[in-house]
């Protein structure tokens, strides 16, 4: 459990096209090469600590004739941004994706002193 420390919470949101392989063939649609995409989001604002995010499908377009298989994960979480990860494997076929993510953490307040 993450506690905060602070009376000042920031939520951040964003809704993210990550690919569309449909339209030119690419490696999620045609089931073959690399599987994985990443894209780094930033945050609008800073956080004093990194906060934790929550990412979900907002938009699935897929092949019906195969297994859906994937793992959707925000790893490199800092106080300014993260990377989105979207995996997927086998004979799974992918026309495009769209993720919504959310921020939840603690800002910084015009009271705090920045002591080095």
């Amino acid at each position: 459990m993450k506690k905060l420390r602070s009376h000042t919470v920031g939520i951040d949101s964003g809704d993210v096209t990550l690919f569309t392989d449909y339209e030119d063939g690419g490696e999620m649609w045609t089931g073959r090469g690399q599987r994985e995409r990443r894209r780094h989001i930033r945050f609008s604002e800073k956080y004093k600590v990194p906060p934790t995010v929550q990412l979900s499908p907002s938009l699935w377009d897929l092949d019906a004739s195969t297994i859906m298989r994937a793992d959707i994960q925000a790893e490199s979480v800092t106080k300014s941004g993260f990377d989105m990860v979207f995996r997927t494997w086998g004979d799974t076929r992918i026309a495009r994706i769209r993720i919504a993510w959310m921020a939840i953490g603690e800002m910084s307040e015009l009271d705090d002193w920045d002591v080095i």
